[in-house]
């Protein structure tokens, strides 16, 4: 956007500050829900570290989690797919209950014993709280993109203290090896932002120790590649079509974008 009325050398500074506000905010609103989630996360593994019979209600937690989706969650129940489709094709506003159903399923999950990720959270709950900002602010279409993309990078960044890599891959969203110019400065600023925001709340990412790194090596280099090759073939033939899935049983449990969305 050109501002006619400044010159040429300071006309990018209104869309600097628009964005840097913007991604303020939307920092200030997913570092904070992240900053609950990973509170909330390490009280549901001292809980179930000190009362270990909470793992036989796993079954029930998963009733419970699917239950909810089925009564109050069927809009987002595609979770990350539907971020993905309203930045490719933007309609409507993402509900902001996405959010507490991703956080307390999540949380249920681990207290009971059960594995989930934290990056799906965090992505959702940072993308649903940056479309409510569009929801409430009159901003463009093309606003709203990067507004989506902005909280995905805040969301990954607060959970994982990586700004950086949260930035790259709010960036990435649309598709793999494409960027955006134009949502670089919203996805980097909302994933700084977004971190310090949950240390400020007295957060304590996990950091892992590699005691022992081997040396590079022909073999190594060929190991990994191979590794590479076969995990990704894995993954396409777990997210693809199979004669496995028409059956009745698996069929509504099984579809790609709930395996493969999350």
């Amino acid at each position: 956007m050109k501002y006619p009325l400044l010159p040429e050398r300071f006309s990018a500074l209104p869309y600097i500050g628009k964005w840097l506000l913007l991604s303020a905010l939307v920092a200030a609103l997913t570092g904070s829900a992240s900053a609950l989630f990973l509170f909330s996360l390490d009280w549901a593994t001292q809980t179930r570290l000190s009362r270990p019979w909470l793992i036989w209600l796993l079954p029930l937690a998963g009733f419970a989690v699917g239950l909810a989706y089925w009564r109050l969650g069927q809009e987002v129940e595609a979770g990350n797919n539907l971020l993905i489709d309203e930045i490719h094709d933007p309609k409507k506003t993402i509900p902001l209950r996405m959010a507490p159903l991703v956080l307390i399923g999540t949380i249920a999950t681990h207290l009971c014993g059960g594995s989930a990720g934290r990056e799906g959270t965090a992505v959702q709950m940072g993308g649903a709280l940056a479309d409510q900002v569009h929801k409430w602010l009159p901003l463009r279409r093309e606003d709203r993109r990067i507004l989506l993309m902005a909280g995905i990078s805040a969301g990954f960044a607060s959970v994982f203290g990586t700004p950086l890599a949260g930035a790259i891959f709010g960036l990435e969203v649309l598709a793999i090896g494409r960027l955006r110019y134009d949502a670089i400065l919203p996805c980097l600023a909302a994933a700084i932002l977004g971190d310090q925001i949950g240390l400020q709340w007295g957060v304590h990412h996990t950091h892992y120790r590699i005691p022992f790194i081997p040396a590079p090596s022909a073999w190594g280099l060929c190991a990994a590649a191979l590794a590479g090759a076969a995990f990704g073939l894995a993954w396409s033939a777990s997210c693809s079509p199979s004669p496995f899935m028409a059956w009745p049983a698996v069929s509504s449990v099984s579809s790609p974008s709930r395996r493969c969305g999350r």
